[in-house]
């Protein structure tokens, strides 16, 4: 009977600590209509996932040079993986030297490093240079097409298709402002090294050629950098079919917030669509930072193993998102998981949930500090001793 009391126990605690585990649900809060001209759009909590607002959110469109989201973000995985460095040499495909539309005019046969290729990207949006980079990771822009479309499907972009990397206008290249709000706030949270390059106003690349050594300028296509107020990025784009598009990051008080609009009318309106979400964005929410202490907490005990107790962080920091006109009494509990060891350092030992009229707000994981081994022989018989005698 101990045995499947244990098995039971043992179950509800797997069970348990996979729902726990989960990404917080994304939660889509009512607004006011917002007197936009974009087709789609959306206003996201980068923290939280939580939508502040929304306009035909999964409409299907094509969204141009904002694809190059996607394509940043497994460069950057891959940079951060290690399979790349950059300083890494790119060679120039004739494939790659030519694509159209927004170009720093790569030629066949020149090298430039995956840096340099990086900030042509981000700042001037150069199709020429993402496909330099696609090729280099993947082999071919196929191989990593195919790449994009697999991360599209694991980060839940439903109603995404790539067809390039670059997001020059072909049959079937679609996404959606949600789909974007989705891939935007996967490589600003999870990689924010890419901020070194959103925020440059200007700079240059040298192209190294046959011909000798040119400098060519860069200017940032997003305009929003010096516009707006707190804003940090992220990617603009815009071709006669999908009209103007972007993808904006922007940060006040704390507040971390993701906007997109898509197939705005021209520049003047995309930049104006989005600064009123953002605007909508920052005046309906606040961060509250609550901490819980390892006295609030107290101890955590471990059953057959060589130690009693496990340590966690003395103190735990959780950052809420508290949207305007909801209760802003919130309660708090702690609960703290059965544990027998091991028990291994990171390990989820107890969660910590806040809720506000009757909805979560937040969970945050307590997590072991330490690893505790299974208790053997030695470790039993002294236990025993110290009791005895």
């Amino acid at each position: 009977m101990k045995r499947i009391a244990a098995g039971i126990l043992m179950f509800c605690f797997l069970i348990q600590s996979a729902v726990w585990g989960q990404e917080p649900e994304l939660v889509k809060v009512s607004a006011p209509a917002l007197n936009l001209t974009a087709k789609s759009a959306v206003v996201m909590e980068a923290d939280t996932g939580t939508i502040m607002f929304e306009k035909s959110k999964d409409k299907k469109l094509p969204p141009a040079s904002v694809t190059k989201v996607m394509s940043l973000l497994l460069i950057f995985q891959d940079l951060d993986s290690g399979k790349i460095k950059l300083s890494d040499k790119v060679t120039v495909s004739e494939h790659a030297a030519s694509m159209g539309g927004s170009q720093v005019f790569l030629e066949p046969g020149e090298e430039q490093t995956v840096e340099a290729l990086i900030k042509c990207v981000v700042i001037s949006s150069a199709n020429d240079a993402v496909v330099a980079l696609a090729e280099h990771l993947s082999g071919s822009e196929a191989g990593f097409v195919k790449r994009m479309n697999q991360e599209a499907k694991k980060l839940g972009m439903k109603n995404t298709t790539f067809k390039n990397a670059c997001g020059l206008d072909e049959n079937g290249h679609e996404t959606t402002a949600y789909d974007i709000a989705l891939m935007s706030r996967e490589l600003t949270e999870k990689h924010p090294k890419i901020f070194r390059y959103t925020k440059i106003w200007m700079d240059t690349i040298t192209h190294k050629t046959k011909k000798g050594e040119t400098e060519f300028g860069l200017s940032n296509t997003n305009k929003m950098i010096r516009q707006y107020s707190g804003c940090t990025g992220l990617k603009t784009g815009s071709t006669s079919t999908a009209k103007f598009c972007l993808s904006a990051t922007a940060t006040r008080n704390g507040v971390d917030l993701i906007a997109v609009v898509m197939a705005s009318d021209d520049s003047k309106t995309r930049i104006k669509d989005t600064s009123a979400l953002l605007d909508y964005g920052f005046a309906n929410c606040q961060v509250i930072r609550q901490k819980t202490t390892s006295k609030e907490i107290g101890e955590i005990p471990v059953t057959k193993g060589k130690k009693n107790t496990v340590l966690y962080p003395a103190e735990i920091s959780t950052k809420i998102l508290n949207i305007k006109g909801r209760s802003s009494k919130i309660t708090r509990t702690i609960k703290k998981y059965s544990l027998e060891a091991p028990v291994k350092k990171g390990q989820t030992i107890g969660i910590i949930t806040y809720e506000s009229g009757g909805r979560i707000l937040k969970k945050e994981k307590i997590t072991a500090s330490e690893t505790i081994e299974k208790m053997d022989f030695f470790t039993s018989f002294q236990k025993i001793a110290k009791q005895y005698f």
